[in-house]
C-alpha cells in the first residue's frame, strides 16, 4: 500500500476511472479484448474482514463490429444476454498484505453457473484526492476456463487449431472511493 493509514468503511468503484475487460487468444496469432461499460463494484471494510462484490451488464461489452456482437451478447453460444443480463461476483475472502500484494477469491456467476475464481493483483491507498475524497485501487487479474461457464463456441481453423483460445483473462481495475455518509 501506498500509505500505512488502514482501510476502514465502504468504498463504491468510480466507473469513470474504473474498468472491467477480459481478454482471449483470437487465431492463435493475438489477444482480443473487450470491456464492459455498465459495471460497479464495491469493497465493505468491517471488522470481520473485507467483501468485494462487483456486476456487469452484459448488453454493455463494448464491441465495434455489429453482427459479432449479436452473436456473442445474445446468442447462446456465449453470454445468452436475453436470459443472463449480468455477470456477478461476490468474494469469500480478500487478503492485502503490508506491500499491498491482494489475493481475492471469490464466487463468479455467468448463465447461471456460479463457479470458484481466485484473482490476484494489487491495492494502492488509502489517499486523498484534490475533492476531499478517500481513495483506494485495487488492480486485479484472473485467468478462467470459459467452458467453466458453458461459454463452448469454437470454430477449427484450416490447417489446425481453433479460433478462440479456451482461457479468459479477466482484468479488473477499481478507483475506489469511501463513503463518507
Amino acid at each position: 500500500m501506498t500509505t500505512a493509514a488502514p482501510l476502514a468503511g465502504t468504498y463504491a468503484a468510480d466507473t469513470t476511472h474504473s474498468s472491467f475487460q477480459f481478454g482471449l487468444t483470437f487465431m492463435k496469432t493475438s489477444t482480443y479484448r473487450a470491456a464492459f461499460d455498465d459495471a460497479g463494484a464495491s469493497l465493505a471494510v468491517t471488522d470481520d474482514g473485507m467483501q468485494l462484490e462487483g456486476a456487469a451488464r452484459v448488453a454493455s461489452v463494448t464491441i465495434s463490429e455489429p453482427r459479432f456482437r449479436e452473436h456473442l451478447v445474445r446468442g447462446a453460444d456465449f453470454f445468452d444476454a436475453d436470459n443472463h443480463p449480468e455477470i456477478v461476483f461476490r468474494s469469500t475472502s480478500v487478503e492485502v498484505d503490508a506491500n499491498g500484494a491482494t489475493t481475492v477469491a471469490g464466487e463468479l456467476s455467468m448463465r447461471g453457473v456460479t463457479k470458484p475464481v481466485t484473482a490476484t493483483g494489487s491495492c494502492e491507498g488509502p489517499v486523498e484526492d484534490p475533492f476531499g475524497h478517500t481513495r483506494i485501487s485495487l488492480q486485479l487479474t484472473a485467468v478462467i476456463d470459459r467452458r467453466d461457464w458453458g461459454l463452448d463456441w469454437q470454430a477449427p481453423l484450416p490447417k489446425g487449431g481453433e479460433m478462440l483460445g479456451w482461457d479468459v483473462e479477466l482484468t479488473i481495475a477499481l478507483s475506489l472511493v469511501r463513503d463518507e455518509g
